[in-house]
């Protein structure tokens, strides 16, 4: 079963900046976009091993704190 999870995320200002998040998204594995917008993204995540603490890790590291 898969679980719908919505983040806020900091640090997103443009169009460029989506794209960069949602390609980075699109990498982890079980992670499906629902809607990905300035300042926030709604994703279905369908399979361990990735947990919400790794994607929440992965957006940091790539310059967009999350909660």
């Amino acid at each position: 079963m898969a679980d719908l999870i919505e983040l806020k995320i900091e640090g997103m200002h443009c169009d460029g900046c989506v794209r960069r998040v949602s390609a980075l998204l699109r990498q982890l594995p079980g992670v499906r976009l629902e809607d990905v917008k300035v300042g926030s993204a709604r994703l279905e995540l369908s399979s361990p091993p990735t947990t919400r603490a790794d994607i929440l890790a992965a957006l940091q590291a790539a310059g967009f704190p999350s909660s």
